[in-house]
């Protein structure tokens, strides 16, 4: 079964220096779970038309799933296309990662994401945007996933959070008054200043995600040092720079959670 579900998820692996058919909501029994987060993933697999081969980034899912699930939280997952999502970035000999892999449910979640139109928005208390070069297509433009989000942030008072290059997936995303959610809000992701602006993988990104943000009202902020679990948190934006911030991200949609429900 480990083996099947590698062999379909598995586009690439790489090492970290970072239907049409109509179908009803799927209602969610919250019953032992202290309530629902929707992680948002990417089925892209190439870096836009190339040959480049791209993933959502395993580490960035499984370290804040960890935290959440471990606190009581339960986690969904729904992707633009639904079902099997590419996944890479894989440390092998790291425990954590050993873990998920041999999890047969988790993998499976991996491997039968939802489509946004089989997501019922009002059962979630946060949405988490995961990264890798996966997150720069498919997600930003989506126009459902961002329904989703919205209902979330402003009918659910719930959280948007994203992490690394998954923070493309708030580019677009606008309140229903119009707004850039991010708007003279401090807000993190992957810099340009630790992407290869001459690559080719680069040369397939739609736009950048700190220039983007920057033009639209957002206050870009980031860690010139990296890879040192910088995140940014204002109000219900939680932002993350790159995968050693992805637990913290995780800690504070908890903290967060519960001084709401105070």
């Amino acid at each position: 079964m480990i083996y099947k579900q590698l062999k379909l998820l598995v586009l690439t692996i790489l090492s970290v220096s970072c239907a049409d058919i109509e179908t009803p909501p799927v209602t969610k029994d919250l019953t032992g779970a202290k309530g629902n987060i929707l992680f948002i993933v990417s089925n892209a697999d190439h870096y836009g038309d190339s040959d480049i081969e791209t993933a959502n980034h395993f580490h960035e899912i499984i370290l804040a799933y960890d935290v959440l699930a471990n606190e009581g939280y339960h986690i969904d997952f729904v992707s633009p296309e639904g079902g099997a999502i590419p996944i890479g970035y894989i440390h092998t000999s790291d425990s954590l990662t050993k873990k998920y892999l041999y999890d047969e449910h988790f993998m499976n979640d991996l491997e039968h994401t939802s489509r946004p139109d089989e997501v019922d928005s009002k059962v979630y208390s946060a949405v988490y945007y995961v990264g890798g070069g996966s997150a720069m297509f498919g997600v930003p433009e989506n126009e459902k996933i961002q329904q989703i989000s919205r209902s979330i942030y402003e009918d659910n008072e719930g959280i948007v959070s994203t992490l690394c290059h998954g923070t493309a997936g708030i580019v677009n995303l606008k309140t229903s008054d119009g707004k850039y959610i991010y708007e003279q809000k401090k807000v993190n992701g992957f810099p340009d200043l630790f992407e290869d602006t001459e690559g080719r993988y680069y040369q397939q990104f739609p736009f950048s995600i700190e220039q983007s943000i920057a033009d639209r009202g957002g206050v870009f902020e980031y860690s010139s040092e990296g890879w040192d679990g910088y995140m940014l948190s204002d109000g219900r934006l939680i932002t993350g720079q790159d995968p050693t911030a992805a637990a913290a991200v995780a800690r504070k949609i908890i903290e967060v959670l519960k001084e709401n429900n105070n």
